[in-house]
Formats: structure tokens, C-alpha cells, sequence
């Protein structure tokens, strides 16, 4: 193998072959390269054989494109690599040995809309009030406590309040329902096959001995389901390579441990450690500035990244007058860099929220430049795919009660509301899932059609299935009847899944609706069913991780927009507010821009707010600011209100006679900037009032 062109760090990290593994890869310091390229010395140099390793990723693009990856430089060896996400990995284990655990083979994968169907459907079966039980808040109990693998009686030793234990009753009845319909949902795809390992020594040892050679992506990101799996799957041979950057996680909020890489060398004592650190991503300016920021943070691993690229321009920060102002700029610099010849494709525009991309779309839309908001409206979740899904899930499985219920009247079919409760009574009473339930009525002419398609999938190819579907449901005559623009674009998007169906069927070779409807299951929200590159991009900077543009600009940097309010009260949240930034600034290639408001509309709200912490933790020697004058805001005569002998500093806490407790963000000349709790937020507040103590 060739690694003249690689460092010393990485050629280090390739060639360590046995013994666990920690490589800490800074942002753009060559991850990829190192992964791939190690697999392929293990396999060509090292003799390891390639059905011996198992390489996990955190999303199917990237999977797919490691994959792409290894074929070219291992020809037809790289298909016996098992490389997966966590959770495809999980669905392997579970296709073969599913059935241990009570799983029949055809079992349905339920997405997230799913499962807040099945907790409404509870909620209303306990006559409870979905206001003060929020389906939403129990579903992400219900996921974080899988994730920290808790089943319903281990979580009912953590329940404390009278909400809790309510939660306790409806996780139970959650889970009694997947199980009769033959149905896990995506947390059961990491929680169930540790069960299954943790009951079943002698599985785990299968796969221990199958999978000598365990590599992990993004290891920062773990949470505790997933740190579990790697650390059972690798405890046998020890031979675990992982490699992660403890400065760029940035998925708390869903469950991720940053302190699972933190804590690699306490679980594998005799660890080697390899740091990569030359960026070959970004210019100079753009890697101090992010190194600026990030050494704020106490809970990290100590690095610095440096690059042999040139210096580069300097950021360009941009003060504007308000939220429409700042859009105006950002519109006007894009239509500059498009003249310049730069590639749309290479500029994205990145904000802290979804609410931000609004203001954007309307003034990029004005000035024709064409764009793409990632992450905005996801392909499966339009209302006609996911009703054509749910027959597919039928036709797999006729015990899914949850895809039944969507289609049993879909199109109307005269199934009326008691109709459906009898039959749901039915199948309560009988322990039975609702096909089963059915003896009667238009619902019987609705089971007939189902056995039916059961009959034709057994004959046909999966696109042929779905025009037979289209048709003899009557979903297809319905959409063409209405001749509605909107009716229309359903019918494409209709169209636009056989193409998909038809690629399935062309890159596997394989007609199993099985296998298809497990690889839809698995495709990630963020990922757009069609690419189109001659745009510019919109997205959050969660939606950012991983990619590189030319050009980027980072919108709204203020105080209580980025970082966000809700971090103020915790110092954790607060660290992983600039492990984000740190990630939004190493997205840029060669240019940064820098951009805030002094007053920004927002939820319906008007905000005045400072500029961002983060900016002045950047060295002014990086920054190139110019600023539009704004109007001048006149003088308020606080002398009669204050007392004056009180002293503030930033951080001190504070209470006020109407907003409670708060931290000090800021100390201007006269005037306080506090952050309260949720739902209070940012409040700016007279140095010294007579409502004001000092806690």
C-alpha cells in the first residue's frame, strides 16, 4: 500500500492493527481516509480476513459511502466488510435471531410518527388529557429510557412523581401493543439485540468471533445503547478502533455521551491513543478562530488544530440593524460569490434554528438564486407515501395494528368510527391484532383485498406491486378524480417512489419487499431522496456535521439565539452550545462570514439582543468587521430607580420580584442582561432596581 502522501499520525493510526484503539480526529484532519485505508491494510497487508471486521457509522450515507470507498480500492473483497449504521447493525442481529426473543420473521420497523400514534391512542383509552400528558414529552421519556436501556419495570423503580408513574403505565401498554403487532420501533433496534446478548451468552459469542475487528465513526456521539453494543460485541477480542473528536459532539439532546470517548482509555486500560490534528480542510484564519472558541471549554480532550494551508482572508463580521437587514446582506454577499464564479453548491447558509431558514427562503426567492432548505420535509413523510408504506407494511405483516388503522379507510371505503372500535374491542378482548379481529362488513372486503396483495407480491416484482396497489385500493382513481394542483404532486410523488422501488430492484437485484421496506425504514430523516448541487444550502448547524463548503455563512451569532437561551442555566449545555459553533466555523473551506442583529423578530417575538459570546472569544486579529450605522436609541433617565451602590459581575445570580432566579450575561453601563428560566428567557434589566437582590 501507498501512504507516501499521508502524515505520520495517520499512517500510525493505519498500521496499529491489534489491542483497542483511540484516534481522536480533529475537524477535516483526513478521518475518512484513515478509516478506509486502515480496513484495506488489515485485509491486504495484515492477511485479516474482510468478513472479520465490522465498521459502524452514524448514517446511512455515510456507511454507503465508506462502502463505495473500500470496493475501489479493495475490488469485490470489500463486499464481506459488514459496514452499517448502529441501528441497520441492530437489524441484522435481530433478522437472524429475533425470533429468541418472540419475533416472528416478517416483524414491521415503526417510525417516530408511529409510535406517537400508538401513545395518543393510550392516552385516550386512560381518559387522560393529552395537555397535561404531552404525547411528544412521553414519547422521548419512553426512547430515552430504551436508550439507557430501561424496560417499563426498570423504570418504574425511577419513577418518582405522579407523572412518572403514569409514564410507567404508558410505556407498558406501548410496549404490550408493539408486541402483538409483531412491531419494534427504532430504539428496539440497539435496546433489543443487548437483550438479546445479555440473555444469550453464547450469541454474543457468535458475533464476538465473527466480528474480530470492531471500528466505530463519530464515537463522541454514542449514547449509552449504542456504547453498550460496542463494548459487548469488542470485549472478547478487545480489538475496537475508535475514532471521534470530543469537541464536535453535539447530539446531548438525543441521548449522545460525549464522555464515552473521554472515558475510552478508563474502559480499555492499555489503550493507544493517536492524534490527528493537521486540518487539510480549512485556511489558517479559519482553524484559529475555531480553536479560539473551543478552548473555552473545560470537558474536553486537549488538542489544536493546525493546517499547512494558506492564511486566507479574514472572517467578515456583519452587524445589521434587524433580522430583515441581515437577510439583505446575506442575499446580496451570495449574489457577489455567484458572480464570482463561485459554485452554489459550495455556499451554505447555516443558523441555530429551523425558525431563522423563513426570513432567508423569502429573500433569496426574490432574487431568484435557487436554494435547498436540508431537512425541511422529508420525502417518507408526505401523507401519500406513508400511506402507500403502510399498505406494504400490511401486505409484510397483517398484524401491524398501527399501519391497519392509517389505510383501513384510505381512500373512504364507508368504515366508520364504531365500526373501528368494535373491531379494536374485538381484538383487546381476544389478545388478537386487528386483521385478525375482522369477521364482517366492508372491513372484510378490505382483508380480502390484503390477502390478495399478499398473493400477488408473491408472484410480482415490488414496482409491479405498487401499481397494483395504486389501482386496486383505489388510492390512484381518488388522486385523479380531484384534478387539484395538490392532487397532482401527490400523483408524482406516487410515480417518484416506483423510481425508487425500481433502484432497489436494479442495485440489489432482489424483489423483497421484506428487504425494501426494512431499507426505507432505515433511511435517515436528513437524508433528501434527490440531490440537486446547482443550489446554494440552508441548514442548522446539527444538519452541518460532516460537510464542507467553500464559502459559509453562520446567521444570527447573539446572545440567547447562538447559543441558544436555554444553555445559560448549565454550564454542560453551554460547552456543547460552542462545541457547535466550533463545528459551524470548521465547516468553512475559505471564507466565513459572521452575521447578527441588533433586534430580531423571532417566534412572533421581538428580541434585543447582545452579539454572541463566541464571537468575542475569537481574536480581534482574525475578524474584519464592518457595521451599517443604526438608529440611535435615546437615553433613559434611570437615576431615580437604582441603587447605585450594588456591584454586578457576569455570572453573579440574581432575583427578581417577578422573574425568580437568573444568571448575569452581561454587565453594560446601566443596564443588566439576565437569563431566566424557560419560559421568561432573555431579560435586559436596570442596574440596581429596587426589584433586584443579589442571591
Amino acid at each position: 500500500m501507498d501512504l507516501s502522501k499521508l502524515n505520520e499520525q495517520q499512517v500510525q493510526a493505519i498500521k496499529t492493527v491489534n489491542g483497542p484503539i483511540l484516534i481522536v480526529a480533529g475537524a477535516g484532519s483526513g478521518k475518512t481516509t484513515v478509516l478506509t485505508n486502515r480496513v484495506a491494510y488489515l485485509i491486504d497487508e495484515v492477511g485479516i480476513n474482510p468478513g472479520s471486521i465490522l465498521a459502524i457509522t452514524f448514517t446511512n450515507k455515510a456507511a454507503r459511502e465508506m462502502k463505495d470507498r473500500m470496493i475501489s480500492i479493495l475490488g469485490s473483497k470489500a463486499y464481506k466488510i459488514q459496514i452499517s449504521t448502529f441501528h441497520s447493525f441492530g437489524l441484522l442481529i435481530l433478522k437472524e435471531y429475533g425470533h429468541i426473543l418472540g419475533y416472528e420473521k416478517n416483524f414491521t420497523i415503526i417510525d417516530s410518527d408511529d409510535s406517537l400514534t400508538i401513545i395518543k391512542k393510550i392516552l385516550k383509552e386512560e381518559n387522560l388529557d393529552p395537555k397535561q400528558f404531552n404525547p411528544k414529552t412521553i414519547k422521548n421519556i419512553i426512547s430515552g429510557a430504551k436508550n439507557e436501556l430501561m424496560d417499563p419495570n426498570t423504570y418504574e423503580k425511577f419513577a418518582q412523581t405522579e407523572f412518572e408513574k403514569i409514564v410507567v403505565k404508558i410505556y407498558q401498554k406501548y410496549q404490550n401493543k408493539l408486541i402483538r403487532s409483531n412491531s419494534i420501533d427504532f430504539d428496539d433496534l440497539l435496546k433489543l439485540p443487548i437483550n438479546l446478548f445479555l440473555e444469550h451468552k453464547d450469541i454474543l459469542e457468535v458475533y464476538q468471533d465473527r466480528y474480530k475487528y470492531v471500528l466505530i465513526d463519530e464515537y463522541q456521539d454514542t449514547n449509552e445503547a449504542q456504547y453498550k453494543l460496542s463494548k459487548l460485541i469488542s470485549s472478547k477480542n478487545k480489538n475496537i478502533c475508535v475514532v471521534g473528536d470530543s469537541d464536535q459532539s453535539i447530539y446531548s439532546w438525543r441521548g449522545a455521551n460525549y464522555k464515552n470517548i473521554l472515558n475510552f482509555e478508563r474502559d480499555y486500560k492499555n489503550a493507544k491513543v493517536i492524534m490527528l490534528e493537521e486540518n487539510y480542510r480549512s485556511t489558517k484564519n479559519i482553524l484559529n478562530a475555531a480553536n479560539d472558541v473551543i478552548k473555552n471549554n473545560k470537558l474536553r480532550k486537549e488538542k489544536k488544530l493546525w493546517t499547512q494551508n494558506e492564511n486566507g482572508t479574514k472572517l467578515k463580521y456583519h452587524r445589521c440593524f434587524d433580522e430583515k437587514d441581515e437577510a439583505e446582506y446575506v442575499t446580496k454577499e451570495v449574489l457577489k460569490l455567484i458572480n464570482q464564479g463561485i459554485p452554489k453548491d459550495e455556499i451554505a447558509i447555516l443558523y441555530r434554528t429551523n425558525a431563522q431558514s423563513r426570513l432567508m427562503e423569502e429573500y433569496l426567492l426574490k432574487d431568484n438564486i435557487p436554494y435547498r432548505v436540508v431537512g425541511s420535509f422529508y420525502f417518507y413523510n408526505r401523507k401519500e407515501i406513508k400511506d402507500l408504506i403502510a399498505y406494504l407494511k400490511l401486505i409484510h405483516n397483517a398484524k401491524d395494528d398501527i399501519s391497519l388503522l392509517r389505510v383501513l379507510n384510505v381512500p373512504k371505503r364507508g368504515i366508520g368510527t364504531k365500526t373501528i372500535e368494535k373491531i379494536q374491542d374485538n381484538a383487546t378482548a381476544n389478545n388478537k391484532s386487528l386483521f385478525e379481529s375482522i369477521e364482517k362488513g366492508k372491513e372484510l372486503e378490505f382483508k380480502n383485498m390484503i390477502f390478495d396483495f399478499i398473493e400477488y407480491d408473491l408472484k410480482h416484482s415490488l414496482t409491479e406491486l405498487i401499481d397494483y396497489v395504486l389501482e386496486k385500493t383505489g388510492i390512484k382513481q381518488e388522486l385523479l378524480s380531484e384534478k387539484t394542483i395538490e392532487s397532482e404532486i401527490r400523483l408524482e410523488n406516487l410515480e417518484e417512489f416506483k423510481s425508487i422501488t425500481r433502484s432497489f430492484e436494479e442495485k440489489n437485484g432482489i424483489i423483497s419487499l421484506e428487504e425494501f421496506l426494512y431499507e426505507i425504514s432505515l433511511v435517515s430523516d436528513i437524508e433528501e431522496h434527490k440531490d440537486n448541487n446547482d443550489v446554494i444550502t440552508l441548514m442548522t448547524v446539527h444538519s452541518a456535521k460532516g460537510l464542507e463548503f467553500d464559502t459559509v455563512f453562520m446567521i444570527g451569532l447573539e446572545e440567547g439565539v447562538f447559543p441558544h437561551k436555554n444553555s445559560f442555566l448549565e454550564s454542560e449545555q453551554l460547552e456543547e452550545e460552542r462545541r457547535l459553533c466550533y463545528v459551524a466555523i470548521t465547516r468553512a473551506k475559505k471564507t466565513l462570514y459572521l452575521t447578527n442583529a441588533r433586534k430580531r423578530l423571532l417566534y412572533g417575538m421581538d428580541y434585543v439582543n447582545q452579539p454572541s459570546r463566541f464571537i468575542n472569544e475569537i481574536s480581534s486579529d482574525l475578524i474584519e468587521q464592518d457595521e451599517i450605522k443604526s438608529k440611535i436609541t435615546p437615553k433613559t433617565d434611570f437615576s431615580k430607580m437604582v441603587d447605585k451602590s450594588l456591584e454586578y459581575k457576569p455570572g453573579d445570580h440574581i432575583v427578581h420580584e417577578k422573574f425568580g432566579s437568573g444568571v448575569i450575561i452581561t454587565v453594560e453601563d446601566k443596564i443588566l442582561t439576565v437569563a431566566f428560566p424557560h419560559p421568561t428567557g432573555i431579560q435586559k434589566l436596570i442596574k440596581g432596581h429596587k426589584s433586584i437582590r443579589k442571591e
